[in-house]
Protein backbone atom coordinates (compact mmCIF):
# COMPACT_ATOMS: atom_id res chain seq x y z
CA UNK A 1 0.00 0.00 0.00
CA UNK A 2 2.75 2.53 0.63
CA UNK A 3 4.34 2.29 -2.63
CA UNK A 4 1.15 2.85 -4.51
CA UNK A 5 1.04 6.52 -6.26
CA UNK A 6 -2.83 6.74 -6.05
CA UNK A 7 -4.34 8.61 -3.21
CA UNK A 8 -6.89 7.07 -0.91
CA UNK A 9 -8.83 10.26 -1.86
CA UNK A 10 -8.85 11.94 -4.84
CA UNK A 11 -10.02 15.49 -4.96
CA UNK A 12 -10.64 17.75 -8.02
CA UNK A 13 -9.38 21.33 -7.77
CA UNK A 14 -12.36 24.24 -7.51
CA UNK A 15 -11.38 25.08 -10.99
CA UNK A 16 -11.76 21.77 -12.21
CA UNK A 17 -15.83 21.12 -11.63
CA UNK A 18 -17.65 20.70 -14.67
CA UNK A 19 -19.21 23.80 -15.48
CA UNK A 20 -21.55 22.13 -17.73
CA UNK A 21 -24.15 18.60 -17.37
CA UNK A 22 -23.95 16.52 -19.83
CA UNK A 23 -26.57 14.85 -21.93
CA UNK A 24 -26.26 11.24 -22.42
CA UNK A 25 -29.84 11.21 -25.07
CA UNK A 26 -27.45 13.21 -27.32
CA UNK A 27 -25.15 10.44 -28.20
CA UNK A 28 -27.84 7.97 -28.50
CA UNK A 29 -28.93 6.74 -31.56
CA UNK A 30 -32.05 5.67 -30.72
CA UNK A 31 -33.67 8.38 -28.05
CA UNK A 32 -35.73 7.56 -25.35
CA UNK A 33 -39.16 7.40 -26.07
CA UNK A 34 -41.53 10.50 -25.75
CA UNK A 35 -43.83 11.56 -23.00
CA UNK A 36 -47.49 10.76 -23.82
CA UNK A 37 -50.58 12.67 -22.99
CA UNK A 38 -53.08 9.96 -21.65
CA UNK A 39 -55.78 12.07 -22.76
CA UNK A 40 -54.82 12.06 -26.57
CA UNK A 41 -52.04 9.34 -26.49
CA UNK A 42 -49.89 12.09 -28.69
CA UNK A 43 -46.49 13.37 -27.17
CA UNK A 44 -46.66 15.88 -24.42
CA UNK A 45 -45.79 19.33 -25.61
CA UNK A 46 -43.80 22.00 -24.20
CA UNK A 47 -47.15 23.62 -23.00
CA UNK A 48 -48.49 20.74 -21.42
CA UNK A 49 -45.68 19.76 -19.21
CA UNK A 50 -45.56 23.55 -18.02
CA UNK A 51 -48.40 24.07 -16.24
CA UNK A 52 -46.84 20.66 -14.13
CA UNK A 53 -42.96 21.54 -14.52
CA UNK A 54 -41.01 25.19 -14.82
CA UNK A 55 -40.56 25.94 -17.80
CA UNK A 56 -36.73 26.16 -18.67
CA UNK A 57 -36.77 22.37 -16.57
CA UNK A 58 -39.37 21.65 -19.53
CA UNK A 59 -37.18 22.88 -22.09
CA UNK A 60 -34.25 20.53 -20.59
CA UNK A 61 -36.77 17.41 -20.74
CA UNK A 62 -37.50 17.68 -23.77
CA UNK A 63 -34.07 18.46 -25.35
CA UNK A 64 -32.77 15.18 -26.87
CA UNK A 65 -29.55 16.96 -28.97
CA UNK A 66 -27.76 19.79 -27.01
CA UNK A 67 -24.83 17.59 -25.54
CA UNK A 68 -24.29 20.25 -22.89
CA UNK A 69 -25.67 22.68 -20.56
CA UNK A 70 -23.86 25.82 -18.87
CA UNK A 71 -24.46 25.12 -15.21
CA UNK A 72 -25.90 28.72 -14.30
CA UNK A 73 -23.08 30.41 -12.09
CA UNK A 74 -25.90 30.83 -8.88
CA UNK A 75 -25.91 26.78 -8.88
CA UNK A 76 -22.40 26.48 -9.43
CA UNK A 77 -21.85 28.92 -6.40
CA UNK A 78 -23.44 26.83 -4.63
CA UNK A 79 -22.35 23.17 -5.35
CA UNK A 80 -19.22 24.75 -4.10
CA UNK A 81 -20.18 24.17 -0.63
CA UNK A 82 -20.06 20.95 -1.08
CA UNK A 83 -18.08 19.82 -4.27
CA UNK A 84 -16.16 18.51 -5.42
CA UNK A 85 -16.81 15.27 -4.02
CA UNK A 86 -14.52 12.81 -3.37
CA UNK A 87 -13.76 9.45 -5.40
CA UNK A 88 -11.90 6.89 -2.67
CA UNK A 89 -9.78 4.32 -2.91
CA UNK A 90 -11.30 1.30 -1.03
CA UNK A 91 -7.27 0.04 -0.48
CA UNK A 92 -8.85 -1.14 2.93
CA UNK A 93 -11.66 -3.16 1.53
CA UNK A 94 -9.21 -4.31 -1.02
CA UNK A 95 -6.85 -6.13 1.94
CA UNK A 96 -10.16 -7.22 3.81
CA UNK A 97 -10.89 -8.92 0.60
CA UNK A 98 -7.88 -10.28 -0.30
CA UNK A 99 -8.57 -9.17 -4.12
CA UNK A 100 -6.72 -8.50 -6.98
CA UNK A 101 -9.55 -6.08 -8.16
CA UNK A 102 -8.80 -2.02 -7.34
CA UNK A 103 -12.25 -0.74 -5.81
CA UNK A 104 -13.23 3.26 -5.86
CA UNK A 105 -16.51 4.50 -4.88
CA UNK A 106 -17.55 8.47 -5.27
CA UNK A 107 -18.95 9.19 -2.24
CA UNK A 108 -21.96 11.74 -2.26
CA UNK A 109 -22.94 12.15 1.31
CA UNK A 110 -20.42 15.07 2.33
CA UNK A 111 -23.31 17.54 3.01
CA UNK A 112 -25.65 17.83 4.94
CA UNK A 113 -28.97 16.18 3.41
CA UNK A 114 -26.31 13.31 3.04
CA UNK A 115 -26.88 12.09 -0.69
CA UNK A 116 -26.12 13.31 -4.05
CA UNK A 117 -29.81 14.29 -4.36
CA UNK A 118 -28.83 17.98 -3.73
CA UNK A 119 -27.20 17.93 -7.20
CA UNK A 120 -30.68 18.13 -8.82
CA UNK A 121 -32.59 19.94 -5.89
CA UNK A 122 -30.66 23.52 -6.20
CA UNK A 123 -31.32 23.14 -9.96
CA UNK A 124 -35.25 22.93 -9.75
CA UNK A 125 -35.15 25.39 -6.94
CA UNK A 126 -33.01 27.66 -8.79
CA UNK A 127 -35.20 27.76 -11.81
CA UNK A 128 -38.13 28.27 -10.37
CA UNK A 129 -37.11 30.83 -8.28
CA UNK A 130 -36.24 32.06 -11.81
CA UNK A 131 -39.56 31.91 -12.80
CA UNK A 132 -41.05 33.73 -10.13
CA UNK A 133 -42.57 31.08 -8.37
CA UNK A 134 -44.18 31.33 -4.43
CA UNK A 135 -42.87 27.32 -4.08
CA UNK A 136 -42.45 23.74 -5.16
CA UNK A 137 -44.81 20.03 -3.60
CA UNK A 138 -42.46 16.73 -4.27
CA UNK A 139 -42.61 13.28 -3.20
CA UNK A 140 -40.05 11.35 -1.36
CA UNK A 141 -39.46 7.60 -0.19
CA UNK A 142 -36.44 7.67 1.87
CA UNK A 143 -36.54 10.79 2.97
CA UNK A 144 -33.31 11.72 0.56
CA UNK A 145 -34.27 13.46 -2.24
CA UNK A 146 -37.11 15.88 0.53
CA UNK A 147 -34.37 16.60 2.30
CA UNK A 148 -32.21 17.90 -0.24
CA UNK A 149 -35.12 20.08 -1.45
CA UNK A 150 -36.17 21.34 2.17
CA UNK A 151 -32.40 22.91 1.63
CA UNK A 152 -32.41 24.06 -1.49
CA UNK A 153 -35.59 25.85 -1.11
CA UNK A 154 -34.62 27.38 2.18
CA UNK A 155 -31.54 28.53 0.95
CA UNK A 156 -33.48 30.00 -2.22
CA UNK A 157 -36.45 31.20 0.15
CA UNK A 158 -39.12 29.15 -1.55
CA UNK A 159 -42.04 27.15 0.31
CA UNK A 160 -41.82 23.54 -0.34
CA UNK A 161 -44.38 20.98 0.49
CA UNK A 162 -43.16 17.14 0.71
CA UNK A 163 -45.29 13.88 0.14
CA UNK A 164 -43.64 11.50 2.17
CA UNK A 165 -44.30 7.57 1.64
CA UNK A 166 -46.12 6.57 4.87
CA UNK A 167 -44.09 3.91 5.68
CA UNK A 168 -40.88 5.52 5.32
CA UNK A 169 -42.78 8.89 7.42
CA UNK A 170 -42.94 6.05 9.74
CA UNK A 171 -39.66 4.20 9.66
CA UNK A 172 -37.40 7.76 9.37
CA UNK A 173 -38.67 10.23 11.79
CA UNK A 174 -35.44 12.10 12.23
CA UNK A 175 -35.67 12.33 8.77
CA UNK A 176 -38.76 14.24 8.38
CA UNK A 177 -37.79 16.13 11.12
CA UNK A 178 -34.68 17.50 9.53
CA UNK A 179 -36.73 18.87 6.51
CA UNK A 180 -39.24 20.94 8.82
CA UNK A 181 -36.37 22.19 10.40
CA UNK A 182 -35.19 23.52 6.67
CA UNK A 183 -39.13 24.97 6.59
CA UNK A 184 -41.04 21.98 4.77
CA UNK A 185 -44.15 20.56 4.98
CA UNK A 186 -44.29 17.06 5.34
CA UNK A 187 -47.23 14.90 4.83
CA UNK A 188 -47.27 10.72 5.23
CA UNK A 189 -48.83 9.52 1.56
CA UNK A 190 -51.18 8.22 0.81
CA UNK A 191 -52.68 10.91 2.98
CA UNK A 192 -56.33 12.24 3.07
CA UNK A 193 -55.41 15.87 2.31
CA UNK A 194 -56.22 15.20 -1.63
CA UNK A 195 -58.62 13.69 -3.83
CA UNK A 196 -56.24 10.90 -5.56
CA UNK A 197 -55.07 10.11 -1.47
CA UNK A 198 -58.66 9.95 -0.55
CA UNK A 199 -59.10 7.33 -3.36
CA UNK A 200 -55.56 5.57 -2.94
CA UNK A 201 -56.65 4.93 0.53
CA UNK A 202 -60.35 3.64 -0.54
CA UNK A 203 -58.76 1.48 -3.10
CA UNK A 204 -55.80 0.27 -1.31
CA UNK A 205 -57.31 0.23 2.86
CA UNK A 206 -54.40 0.28 5.28
CA UNK A 207 -51.67 0.63 2.66
CA UNK A 208 -47.80 1.78 3.55
CA UNK A 209 -47.87 3.90 0.42
CA UNK A 210 -45.87 3.86 -2.74
CA UNK A 211 -43.81 6.58 -4.80
CA UNK A 212 -45.88 6.38 -7.10
CA UNK A 213 -48.74 7.35 -4.43
CA UNK A 214 -47.20 10.27 -3.61
CA UNK A 215 -46.38 11.93 -6.66
CA UNK A 216 -49.91 11.71 -7.55
CA UNK A 217 -50.79 13.84 -4.59
CA UNK A 218 -47.54 15.86 -4.86
CA UNK A 219 -48.76 17.02 -8.65
CA UNK A 220 -52.28 17.38 -7.85
CA UNK A 221 -51.34 20.26 -4.91
CA UNK A 222 -48.76 21.84 -7.52
CA UNK A 223 -51.65 21.95 -10.22
CA UNK A 224 -54.48 23.51 -8.13
CA UNK A 225 -52.30 25.79 -6.19
CA UNK A 226 -51.26 29.20 -7.66
CA UNK A 227 -47.66 29.81 -7.86
CA UNK A 228 -46.35 26.68 -7.90
CA UNK A 229 -45.25 23.79 -9.48
CA UNK A 230 -43.87 20.30 -9.25
CA UNK A 231 -40.55 18.52 -8.96
CA UNK A 232 -39.15 15.15 -8.95
CA UNK A 233 -36.32 13.90 -7.32
CA UNK A 234 -35.21 10.99 -10.33
CA UNK A 235 -36.71 9.30 -13.14
CA UNK A 236 -37.13 12.64 -15.38
CA UNK A 237 -34.13 13.06 -18.17
CA UNK A 238 -33.73 16.68 -16.44
CA UNK A 239 -32.51 14.89 -13.58
CA UNK A 240 -30.25 13.19 -15.05
CA UNK A 241 -28.75 15.99 -16.98
CA UNK A 242 -28.51 17.43 -13.44
CA UNK A 243 -26.91 14.47 -11.60
CA UNK A 244 -24.33 13.96 -14.74
CA UNK A 245 -21.78 16.18 -12.24
CA UNK A 246 -21.16 12.97 -10.35
CA UNK A 247 -20.22 10.96 -13.53
CA UNK A 248 -18.26 13.58 -15.05
CA UNK A 249 -15.80 14.50 -11.73
CA UNK A 250 -15.48 10.84 -11.54
CA UNK A 251 -14.27 10.97 -15.00
CA UNK A 252 -12.13 13.77 -14.45
CA UNK A 253 -10.28 12.38 -10.65
CA UNK A 254 -10.31 8.85 -12.78
CA UNK A 255 -8.36 10.56 -16.14
CA UNK A 256 -6.22 12.70 -13.74
CA UNK A 257 -4.05 9.35 -12.47
CA UNK A 258 -5.00 7.59 -15.76
CA UNK A 259 -7.28 5.15 -13.93
CA UNK A 260 -10.19 3.03 -16.20
CA UNK A 261 -12.69 1.43 -14.51
CA UNK A 262 -13.58 -1.95 -16.04
CA UNK A 263 -16.47 -2.06 -13.81
CA UNK A 264 -19.54 0.73 -13.06
CA UNK A 265 -22.14 0.20 -10.44
CA UNK A 266 -24.83 1.91 -9.05
CA UNK A 267 -28.09 0.96 -7.41
CA UNK A 268 -31.42 1.61 -9.21
CA UNK A 269 -34.67 3.21 -8.04
CA UNK A 270 -35.84 5.80 -10.60
CA UNK A 271 -32.34 5.96 -12.11
CA UNK A 272 -30.81 9.13 -10.73
CA UNK A 273 -27.68 8.19 -9.31
CA UNK A 274 -26.82 5.51 -11.67
CA UNK A 275 -28.10 8.04 -14.47
CA UNK A 276 -25.11 10.70 -13.09
CA UNK A 277 -22.75 8.38 -12.28
CA UNK A 278 -22.60 6.58 -15.62
CA UNK A 279 -22.88 9.50 -17.53
CA UNK A 280 -19.87 10.20 -19.17
CA UNK A 281 -18.27 6.94 -19.50
CA UNK A 282 -21.97 5.45 -21.61
CA UNK A 283 -21.38 8.80 -23.67
CA UNK A 284 -17.94 7.22 -24.82
CA UNK A 285 -19.53 3.39 -25.09
CA UNK A 286 -22.18 5.40 -27.31
CA UNK A 287 -19.26 7.27 -29.49
CA UNK A 288 -17.28 3.86 -29.87
CA UNK A 289 -14.61 5.89 -27.88
CA UNK A 290 -14.00 3.47 -24.89
CA UNK A 291 -15.91 0.12 -23.59
CA UNK A 292 -16.94 -0.18 -19.97
CA UNK A 293 -19.22 -3.02 -18.61
CA UNK A 294 -22.29 -1.20 -16.57
CA UNK A 295 -24.53 -2.78 -13.79
CA UNK A 296 -27.99 -1.53 -12.33
CA UNK A 297 -28.71 -2.74 -9.03
CA UNK A 298 -31.98 -2.81 -7.82
CA UNK A 299 -34.42 -4.79 -4.99
CA UNK A 300 -35.32 -8.01 -5.33
CA UNK A 301 -39.03 -6.60 -3.51
CA UNK A 302 -39.48 -4.40 -6.53
CA UNK A 303 -37.27 -5.53 -9.25
CA UNK A 304 -38.23 -2.88 -12.16
CA UNK A 305 -35.33 -4.03 -14.90
CA UNK A 306 -35.13 -7.52 -14.08
CA UNK A 307 -39.21 -8.34 -14.15
CA UNK A 308 -40.63 -5.66 -15.51
CA UNK A 309 -41.59 -5.26 -18.94
CA UNK A 310 -41.18 -2.20 -21.35
CA UNK A 311 -43.90 -0.71 -21.87
CA UNK A 312 -45.81 2.78 -21.67
CA UNK A 313 -47.11 3.71 -18.03
CA UNK A 314 -47.96 5.92 -15.60
CA UNK A 315 -45.55 7.34 -13.68
CA UNK A 316 -47.64 8.12 -10.64
CA UNK A 317 -50.68 5.15 -8.98
CA UNK A 318 -53.11 8.28 -8.99
CA UNK A 319 -52.84 8.29 -13.01
CA UNK A 320 -52.91 11.56 -13.33
CA UNK A 321 -49.31 12.24 -14.85
CA UNK A 322 -48.19 11.56 -18.26
CA UNK A 323 -47.07 7.95 -19.55
CA UNK A 324 -43.63 6.86 -19.91
CA UNK A 325 -42.23 4.54 -21.80
CA UNK A 326 -39.89 2.32 -19.27
CA UNK A 327 -39.08 -1.00 -17.48
CA UNK A 328 -41.89 -0.90 -14.98
CA UNK A 329 -44.19 -3.35 -12.89
CA UNK A 330 -47.11 -1.39 -13.16
CA UNK A 331 -48.08 2.00 -11.63
CA UNK A 332 -50.70 -0.10 -9.18
CA UNK A 333 -47.89 -1.83 -7.68
CA UNK A 334 -47.06 -0.98 -4.33
CA UNK A 335 -44.00 -2.68 -2.83
CA UNK A 336 -43.04 -4.39 0.35
CA UNK A 337 -42.54 -1.76 2.76
CA UNK A 338 -38.77 -2.55 2.65
CA UNK A 339 -36.03 -0.10 3.97
CA UNK A 340 -34.34 0.87 0.51
CA UNK A 341 -37.10 3.50 0.13
CA UNK A 342 -35.55 5.21 -2.35
CA UNK A 343 -35.48 2.24 -4.61
CA UNK A 344 -39.52 1.80 -4.09
CA UNK A 345 -40.46 3.12 -7.21
CA UNK A 346 -42.75 0.59 -9.67
CA UNK A 347 -40.51 2.04 -12.65
CA UNK A 348 -37.25 3.25 -14.40
CA UNK A 349 -35.87 6.63 -16.14
CA UNK A 350 -37.03 6.24 -19.94
CA UNK A 351 -32.87 6.91 -20.93
CA UNK A 352 -31.80 4.26 -18.60
CA UNK A 353 -34.48 1.45 -19.85
CA UNK A 354 -33.89 2.01 -23.28
CA UNK A 355 -30.07 2.00 -22.85
CA UNK A 356 -30.85 -1.57 -21.07
CA UNK A 357 -32.94 -2.48 -23.65
CA UNK A 358 -30.20 -2.19 -26.11
CA UNK A 359 -28.48 -4.02 -24.32
CA UNK A 360 -25.72 -1.51 -23.11
CA UNK A 361 -26.59 -2.09 -19.55
CA UNK A 362 -26.95 -4.58 -17.28
CA UNK A 363 -29.64 -5.18 -14.02
CA UNK A 364 -29.06 -7.23 -11.05
CA UNK A 365 -31.73 -8.44 -8.52
CA UNK A 366 -30.36 -8.10 -4.35
CA UNK A 367 -32.37 -9.61 -1.53
CA UNK A 368 -32.71 -7.10 1.31
CA UNK A 369 -30.90 -9.32 4.33
CA UNK A 370 -28.20 -9.64 1.70
CA UNK A 371 -27.87 -5.77 0.97
CA UNK A 372 -27.76 -5.09 4.70
CA UNK A 373 -25.09 -7.73 5.23
CA UNK A 374 -22.97 -6.01 3.00
CA UNK A 375 -23.82 -2.37 4.28
CA UNK A 376 -22.27 -3.44 7.84
CA UNK A 377 -19.06 -5.68 6.08
CA UNK A 378 -18.53 -2.03 4.72
CA UNK A 379 -19.14 0.25 7.55
CA UNK A 380 -16.76 -1.91 9.31
CA UNK A 381 -13.85 -2.04 6.90
CA UNK A 382 -13.94 1.63 5.47
CA UNK A 383 -15.88 3.72 7.91
CA UNK A 384 -18.61 5.06 6.82
CA UNK A 385 -22.35 3.87 7.30
CA UNK A 386 -24.00 3.63 3.81
CA UNK A 387 -27.46 3.88 3.05
CA UNK A 388 -29.49 1.25 2.25
CA UNK A 389 -29.92 2.05 -1.24
CA UNK A 390 -26.01 2.39 -1.78
CA UNK A 391 -25.71 -1.20 -0.23
CA UNK A 392 -27.32 -2.49 -3.15
CA UNK A 393 -24.48 -1.07 -5.06
CA UNK A 394 -22.13 -2.33 -2.42
CA UNK A 395 -23.37 -5.60 -2.51
CA UNK A 396 -22.48 -6.26 -6.27
CA UNK A 397 -19.25 -4.42 -5.78
CA UNK A 398 -18.15 -6.82 -3.39
CA UNK A 399 -19.66 -9.87 -5.38
CA UNK A 400 -17.27 -8.69 -8.23
CA UNK A 401 -14.13 -8.60 -6.11
CA UNK A 402 -14.88 -12.17 -4.99
CA UNK A 403 -15.38 -13.02 -8.08
CA UNK A 404 -11.73 -11.49 -8.72
CA UNK A 405 -10.44 -13.11 -6.39
CA UNK A 406 -11.47 -16.39 -7.63
CA UNK A 407 -10.49 -15.76 -11.19
CA UNK A 408 -7.21 -14.05 -10.67
CA UNK A 409 -8.81 -10.85 -12.82
CA UNK A 410 -7.09 -7.73 -11.50
CA UNK A 411 -10.58 -5.63 -12.83
CA UNK A 412 -10.84 -1.91 -11.52
CA UNK A 413 -14.31 -1.46 -9.59
CA UNK A 414 -16.58 1.34 -10.06
CA UNK A 415 -19.28 1.95 -7.69
CA UNK A 416 -21.17 5.31 -6.64
CA UNK A 417 -22.06 5.63 -2.50
CA UNK A 418 -25.28 8.08 -3.04
CA UNK A 419 -25.17 8.80 0.61
CA UNK A 420 -25.15 7.77 4.72
CA UNK A 421 -27.35 5.90 6.51
CA UNK A 422 -27.17 7.31 9.94
CA UNK A 423 -31.31 8.06 9.72
CA UNK A 424 -31.78 4.04 8.76
CA UNK A 425 -30.75 3.07 11.84
CA UNK A 426 -34.16 0.75 12.09
CA UNK A 427 -33.22 -0.71 9.61
CA UNK A 428 -29.86 -1.79 10.42
CA UNK A 429 -31.84 -2.60 14.00
CA UNK A 430 -33.79 -4.90 12.18
CA UNK A 431 -31.10 -6.78 10.70
CA UNK A 432 -29.16 -6.96 13.86
CA UNK A 433 -32.30 -8.47 15.47
CA UNK A 434 -32.76 -10.68 13.05
CA UNK A 435 -36.52 -9.77 12.44
CA UNK A 436 -35.51 -8.13 8.57
CA UNK A 437 -37.20 -10.36 6.25
CA UNK A 438 -36.76 -10.90 2.04
CA UNK A 439 -40.50 -10.41 0.30
CA UNK A 440 -40.01 -11.06 -3.13
CA UNK A 441 -43.42 -10.41 -5.44
CA UNK A 442 -44.43 -13.77 -7.27
CA UNK A 443 -45.07 -14.23 -10.71
CA UNK A 444 -48.62 -14.44 -10.49
CA UNK A 445 -48.61 -10.99 -8.92
CA UNK A 446 -46.59 -9.00 -11.16
CA UNK A 447 -48.96 -10.85 -13.97
CA UNK A 448 -51.85 -9.13 -12.00
CA UNK A 449 -50.35 -5.33 -12.12
CA UNK A 450 -49.08 -5.77 -16.00
CA UNK A 451 -52.60 -6.80 -17.29
CA UNK A 452 -53.61 -3.19 -16.13
CA UNK A 453 -50.87 -1.55 -18.31
CA UNK A 454 -52.20 1.31 -20.16
CA UNK A 455 -53.12 0.01 -24.36
CA UNK A 456 -50.74 2.24 -25.83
Amino acid sequence: MANEKIPYKIYLNESEMPKQWYNMRADMKTKPAPLLNPGTGKPMTAEELSVVFCKDLVEQELDNDTKYFDIPDEILSFYKMYRPSPLVRAYCLEEKLQTPAKIYYKFEGNNTSGSHKLNSAIAQAYYAKKQGLKGVTTETGAGQWGTALSMACAYLNLDCKVFMVKCSYEQKPFRREVMRTYGASVTPSPSMETEVGKRINAAHPGTTGSLGCAISEAVEVATKSEGYRYVLGSVLNQVLLHQSVIGLETKAAMDKYGIKPDLIIGCAGGGSNLGGLIAPFMGEKLRGEADYRFIAVEPASCPSFTRGVYAYDFCDTGMVCPLAKMYTLGSDFIPSPNHAGGLRFHGMSSTLSELYHEGLMEARAVNQTDVFEAAEYFARVEGILPAPESSHAIRVALDEAIRCRETGEEKTILFGLTGTGYFDLVAYQKYHDGTMTDYIPTDEELAQYRAKLPKV
